[in-house]
């Protein structure tokens, strides 16, 4: 699958700041998540899965932090679907301080299609694989645009 990258820009609020002065780590799981929604829904995949009774459910999270953030820096999410399998689809993030350039953060999440009432696992039908291998190159949000 080609890594088509969607990019959502904030800035870092003084309430993500835990006591060391940082960027509390619970805050990027968070990011992580929203930005996942944000992107599903962004290249039209909520509406078909919706009609399929089907839904979404993070398996595993993995993070690696390499740098800390501050209140009031600027920094991009970026996030791509590194592949997607029968039943699992592998998320890829990377959070990087715009004021440098340098990646602060790296993570990815393994997603699980469930039947939304059972919550047991489904075979990702062709049609939401296609949204992913589709419509996101390019795509890029920033706060001023949402």
């Amino acid at each position: 699958m080609t890594n088509r990258v969607y990019i959502r820009s904030f800035t870092i609020p003084a309430d993500a700041i835990d006591e060391n002065g940082h960027v509390n780590n619970v805050a990027y799981v968070q990011w992580m998540q929203d930005v996942a929604v944000e992107h599903y829904e962004a290249i039209g995949g909520i509406n078909p899965m919706q009609l399929m009774g089907a839904t979404w459910v993070v398996r595993e999270h993995r993070i690696e932090y390499l740098l800390p953030a501050f209140a009031g820096e600027e920094i991009e999410i970026r996030i791509w679907v590194e592949n997607v399998r029968r039943i699992r689809s592998l998320r890829k993030y990377e959070f990087v301080r715009q004021s440098d350039g340098k990646v602060l953060v790296k993570g990815e999440t393994d997603w699980v299609f469930v039947d939304a009432k059972t919550g047991a696992p489904r075979a990702i039908p062709g049609e939401v694989s296609k949204i992913f291998a589709s419509r996101t190159e390019g795509l890029k949000k920033s706060e001023d645009n949402r």
